[in-house]
């Protein structure tokens, strides 16, 4: 697994969705989680999550995972994977 303080997750909104991306330290891939608004406003669909071969096995797609998650938490929003 990565070690967390290596991986810096960035995240980016779009119109109607958004993405988070996991930036490793010392590495030039990087990996990311894309979501959609839902019908209601206050739903995040995750609709793929995308961690390269040269960086896969890392734990990378959890990481991104548990930050929508945190998110949600803070935010108030729920998520549908």
């Amino acid at each position: 697994m990565a070690n967390s303080n290596a991986v810096k997750i960035t995240h980016e909104t779009k119109s109607r969705g958004g993405r988070y991306v996991a930036h490793i330290e010392g590495e030039n891939h990087t990996g990311h989680l894309d979501w959609e608004t839902g019908h209601a406003t206050n739903v995040r669909i995750a609709t793929h999550t995308i961690v390269p071969p040269e960086i896969g096995g890392r734990g990378i797609a959890a990481l991104l995972i548990n930050r929508l998650i945190e998110d949600a938490r803070k935010q108030g929003f729920r998520v549908v994977p």
